[in-house]
């Protein structure tokens, strides 16, 4: 961050040590601290494991645009690894004696609650100062179009982000918006704003020419090379698809991959270990519960405890579902009826099942034989994919990769019945997205959070 702008980041990794270092220190009316050294040791260990997961996480890049919630979630993970990680290694190192229990559990609740509650005050606090005009960045953009129009009218709406636009380049002022000539100060052509930047009158630049204009955004961009002004790029919808394409070399030649797996062949290992190593720990946990829900199916009504369903796996091909059995049929033909609130099909203990997902539990099998992984976009009966395949624009590109258990569409909100062509398309849209943004983090974050809403979800029946 340049110096004439408050580094957000230094305060929070400021804060952060402080607090870890006052919690550590909170339970000391119930011990003697007769091991001082070691809490010490312990505190300084603590900051740099936290800071280090925190680049993980990504807590201390700017949090303009990122809910509160989703930045707590973000430290409360950095902070339960940063803990069990110390705990693991007084464990190895057989110094767990050393350590007051009270102090330990007060440091690990109250270290979270403290940093989620500065996080909340120096949001409150910067954008209370942003909003008087301290520490803003006077911005301008390039090209008098609608994408550009949206931009600034969104900065405007959120001064607290900090961004003030001082108006719009364009030297072709006859065939711009009209909205944008109202509402901001059209600064002059390409060349006013060439001189405008090696002068640095700016402290960022936004180009928002239509990808038709080639020719001048990349003589533009060549003449802006010689300012020291940032320059950055508001993609149209074309632009942005591309910039979520993955590019390949193939005989020294660059090859941009429009649509192809989001994987590599090293993210591709990460995931299958991921799924591995968390399926067969979930898989051993949840054994009494597989045990006493097979039990319970069985007694409560005819037909096999297990049912098996054909769905579209990884790459188009048919896998073999595994889920217990909530209704009194075991469709799986070329017309599947999904299930509704309250449907008649449902066996005693069928809708409790399928509202709390426990009918899904089966499929961890299907992690560990490879057809599956632990998140990823749901499969879908094959009778639906073949209808929704012809209506829906890329609804096929879900199975570029193993479908999940659970998704990033299902903790969002689309789950359970898709009876509209809207409910599915949405479902396809968070899918696409999870495919583009996809690490480890963010398949934590899914699993953790579908902990905590399976007994909550309105949705699920």
């Amino acid at each position: 961050m340049d110096d004439k702008h408050i580094s957000s980041e230094l305060i929070y990794r400021t804060v952060d040590i402080l607090i870890i270092l006052f919690t550590l220190f909170l339970g000391s009316p119930y011990t003697n601290f007769y091991n001082l050294e070691g809490y010490i040791i312990a505190g300084l260990s603590a900051i740099v494991i936290f800071g280090l997961v925190g680049r993980f996480t990504d807590i201390y890049t700017s949090w303009s645009g990122r809910p509160l919630k989703d930045e707590a979630l973000r430290i409360t993970m950095a902070w339960l690894i940063t803990f069990l990680s110390l705990v693991f290694i007084a464990f190895v190192t057989k110094t767990t004696e050393q350590f007051s229990r009270v102090v330990l559990v007060a440091w690990l609740i109250a270290t979270p609650v403290l940093l989620i509650l500065a996080r909340f005050l120096l949001r409150q606090i910067f954008a209370h100062l942003r909003r008087m005009g301290v520490n803003n960045r006077r911005v301008v953009i390039v090209g008098m179009t609608q994408n550009g129009l949206h931009f600034a009218r969104d900065l405007e709406n959120r001064p607290e982000f900090g961004y003030h636009v001082a108006g719009f380049y364009d030297d072709r002022k006859d065939r711009v918006h009209k909205e944008v000539l109202n509402h901001y100060a059209h600064l002059g052509s390409f060349e006013d704003l060439i001189i405008a930047a090696r002068n640095g009158e700016w402290d960022q630049i936004y180009i928002a020419l239509p990808v038709e204009a080639r020719k001048r955004m990349l003589k533009l961009l060549n003449d802006l090379s010689d300012s020291a002004t940032p320059i950055r790029l508001l993609p149209d919808y074309f632009t942005t698809n591309l910039l979520h394409s993955k590019f390949i070399e193939i005989a020294d030649n660059p090859v941009l991959c429009i649509y192809d797996s989001p994987f590599s062949a090293d993210h591709a290992f990460i995931k299958r270990i991921e799924d591995i190593l968390l399926g067969s720990i979930i898989l051993t946990m949840i054994s009494p519960i597989l045990l006493g829900i097979a039990l319970a199916v069985k007694l409560t009504s005819k037909g096999p405890v297990l049912f098996k369903q054909s769905r579209y796996g990884q790459n188009g091909d048919k896998i073999r579902v595994w889920k217990f059995r909530t209704m009194t049929v075991c469709e799986d033909g070329d017309d599947v009826k999904q299930a509704t609130r309250g449907d008649s099909r449902y066996t005693k203990i069928g809708e409790f099942l399928r509202k709390t997902s426990l009918d899904e539990l089966p499929q961890f099998f299907n992690v560990l034989q490879g057809t599956m992984s632990i998140v990823g976009p749901r499969p879908h009966a094959v009778a639906h994919n073949e209808q929704y395949r012809s209506i829906i624009p890329g609804y096929m590109l879900r199975h570029m990769i193993k479908p999940g258990i659970t998704g990033w569409a299902q903790i969002n909100g689309w789950r359970g019945e898709t009876n509209t062509v809207y409910k599915m398309r949405k479902r396809v849209e968070f899918d696409l997205e999870y495919m583009r943004e996809w690490s480890l983090w963010l398949d934590l974050k899914i699993i953790f959070l579908t902990i905590f809403r399976a007994f909550t979800d309105k949705n699920a029946y």
